[in-house]
């Protein structure tokens, strides 16, 4: 379906926006109160603050939307850390990305598509002058510094040409024939997001700071993705990559390399049944910092911060007694201990953890640059001073840049959205806990209150499921929730048993069970706020995406309490998505007891398709048309599945959408505006 079309469906829902999108005459006083759906053009939020290395500068990512192009464009900006001299670095409807600071912190490396294709750009900071440094044909990333400031390394997809299965006849100049039939063989052959995968293989390179032809140093049928780290003398590189024989269907083996800048002789440093990954050197040259663990083939499986000697001998890990995953190891400039970000209870933090396993927090609220849900995201750096800048959140406000002072205070440098919606009314959001109804375990949630509330009236309740589901929300900023809220909703989200955040058993609580006691979580959370005496118990409904999609479809089929259902991205069938899913080794491996023609029932117990006769809730399904992750069959087959049985159902289909399926502004606008004109079409009049 044309976007176009699809928007002009909901034109009630949808006519501020489609008014200022086709130049239409306004027909309506525009609500400038409250957070509306053309409004998601007009957010603004930072990403990747890289604070210098002296600590007194902050370069980040500003990211915007582009109304013209329906696309996510981002600039760099610079600030210092006083908050003054607030200004653009690069500015156009461009893409620029992953800046980094020079060690001697006088130039800037990033990435943008100035010209069409990402290369890797130099700007010295003092005269403004910029260099293109690159001229490859594939993109770049992971780029990283050499400690002597005289080399850049990098990953690149090194595309490999193979001969033609077949050899068919050459076409006539001019004729127009079909395109060639694709010939797949590999394992990993498609990537949600990605498309069909190009054959060849990620390496690792290092180009002259000033410029001139990358050189390769790794080499071989395998992948190396990750960030690497320098040694301290430059003259070798630290990356980690999965380079066993059958690396395609054993996923989460990553072992820690070294690599010989010169020579480009390979040693290996870590061999354990588990993921060993993203190695950073210290300070000193002594250690190396990774995370990793040792593989249970569980579902959720909780991410140690190891150190080993620079030879890989003296391995162990600091943080066996702390019971969360722990991501993004910085080492702090002594070579003391290492700063790392965790999430805890839905809150993501940046911690310090001392050689000795002692973790403590030092900066909060971390995240910000998911802005359609409140998932965890975000990141931070670290001066040579301990400073640290990183990107905050609130639950009215998208990612800003903030930095802590050397006594560890937070100040908050910007407020990207302060003309947008400093003026308008947005939900009030409640945190609340309660015991679930099945073994009294405490379930995290929040409530956002339509803008206006007032508790002495009944207001329709929307419960909204995060997907994973090994993922958390929190209280941060989203701009669908605020949505719904501002079109007359309570809006309920909530952390049950597998969602991240609450330590490794609480993860695993749905281990090989999913879904399975999360519908009790979450009917008891429902239960409570209506408990609270301002829900109209006659219009509840439900939505979710993806893993959220999945516990949408299973509630409908175990419970009638809802007006109305959408499943957005949804799994329906076990059985079929763990033969269609771009990430087919793993999910059978780490997910089930076995393979599905091995256990059949194991896959069938869980899928709601399995029980779609108990379906009385008009249920509507939305699902991107090159969706990797979860197909858009698995959709399909519930929405014939409910024609078959005759339940009230619509199928959403979002053409050029994959897994992220409001990853364009208009596609999240879509998505909202569809949503709500289904519940609107299935409540109750009073």
């Amino acid at each position: 379906m044309d976007l176009r079309v699809a928007l002009v469906l909901s034109l009630p829902l949808l006519a501020p926006f489609v008014d200022g999108m086709w130049g239409a005459e306004v027909a309506e006083e525009i609500d400038d109160k409250t957070f509306q759906l053309r409004d998601v053009f007009e957010l603004e939020f930072a990403s990747d603050p890289q604070i210098a290395p002296d600590g007194r500068r902050i370069v980040y990512v500003r990211n915007f939307m582009d109304v013209m192009s329906d696309k996510q464009r981002s600039n760099l900006w610079i600030i210092n850390t006083d908050g003054s001299g607030h200004q653009p670095l690069t500015t156009g409807i461009r893409n620029d990305s992953s800046p980094r600071w020079s060690p001697a912190g006088d130039r800037v490396i990033y990435l943008s598509n100035l010209d069409d294709s990402t290369q890797i750009y130099c700007r010295w900071i003092e005269t403004g002058d910029t260099a293109r440094l690159t001229n490859l044909t594939a993109s770049p990333s992971e780029m990283v510094w050499s400690p002597d400031g005289r080399s850049i390394a990098f990953s690149m997809l090194l595309e490999k040409k193979s001969d033609p299965f077949v050899k068919l006849p050459a076409k006539p100049e001019g004729a127009e024939w079909a395109d060639p039939p694709k010939f797949i063989q590999k394992t990993r052959y498609r990537f949600d997001g990605a498309g069909y995968l190009k054959d060849g293989f990620h390496h690792l390179f290092v180009l002259s700071a000033d410029g001139g032809s990358p050189r390769q140093l790794t080499q071989g049928d395998f992948d190396h993705s990750d960030t690497p780290s320098w040694s301290r003398d430059s003259k070798s590189l630290f990356f980690s990559a999965n380079r066993n024989n059958d690396w395609e269907l054993n996923p989460l083996r990553e072992d820690i390399f070294e690599v010989n800048v010169n020579s480009r002789e390979l040693r290996r440093l870590t061999d354990r049944e588990g993921p060993d990954v993203h190695p950073v050197v210290s300070p000193d040259g002594t250690k190396i910092a990774y995370l990793g663990f040792d593989d249970e083939y569980q579902g959720y499986q909780i991410e140690r911060l190891y150190v080993m000697d620079r030879d890989g001998s003296n391995k162990r890990s600091l943080t066996d007694g702390f019971d969360r995953s722990i991501q993004s190891p910085l080492w702090r400039q002594d070579s003391g201990g290492l700063f790392v970000t965790y999430d805890d209870q839905g809150n993501t933090k940046v911690a310090f953890a001392d050689l000795n396993g002692n973790v403590g927090e030092v900066a909060h609220h971390v995240g910000g640059t998911s802005i359609g849900r409140p998932y965890s995201s975000g990141s931070f750096s670290v001066a040579s001073d301990g400073r640290i800048a990183f990107t905050i959140t609130r639950p009215h406000h998208p990612a800003d840049v903030a930095v802590t002072d050397p006594n560890g205070n937070i100040r908050r440098l910007l407020d990207l959205n302060q003309d947008l919606l400093g003026h308008k009314q947005l939900g009030g959001v409640e945190e609340f806990r309660y015991k679930s109804g099945f073994d009294s375990r405490e379930i995290h949630g929040w409530i956002v209150k339509p803008p206006g509330f007032d508790p002495s009236k009944k207001y329709p309740l929307i419960l909204e499921i995060h997907g994973g589901p090994f993922a958390n929300y929190g209280d941060r900023f989203t701009a669908e929730i605020q949505l719904y809220a501002a079109a007359g909703y309570v809006v309920v989200y909530l952390n049950p048993r597998g969602s991240t955040s609450y330590g490794r058993e609480f993860g695993n609580l749905i281990h090989h069970e999913y879904p399975g006691h999360d519908f009790d979580d979450l009917m008891s959370g429902v239960d409570v706020v209506i408990a609270k005496g301002y829900v109209d118990e006659k219009n509840l409904f439900v939505t979710g995406g993806s893993g959220g999609g999945i516990l949408t479809s299973w509630i409908v089929t175990k419970t009638d309490r809802f007006r109305a259902a959408v499943a957005a991205k949804p799994v329906i069938n076990w059985y079929s998505f763990a033969l269609t899913s771009d990430a087919y080794p793993y999910f059978a491996k780490y997910w089930f007891p076995g393979y599905p023609w091995d256990q059949p029932q194991e896959y069938l117990r869980r899928s709601p398709l399995s029980f779609v006769d108990n379906v009385k809730t008009p249920t509507m399904l939305m699902t991107g048309e090159v969706d990797y992750r979860t197909p858009i069959s698995e959709a399909e087959q519930f929405y014939q599945a409910l024609k078959l049985r005759r339940i009230d159902t619509a199928l959403v289909r979002v053409p050029g959408a994959s897994h992220g399926i409001a990853a364009r502004p208009s596609h999240l606008i879509a998505k909202v505006a569809y949503i709500l004109k289904w519940f609107e079409t299935y409540k109750h009049e009073n």
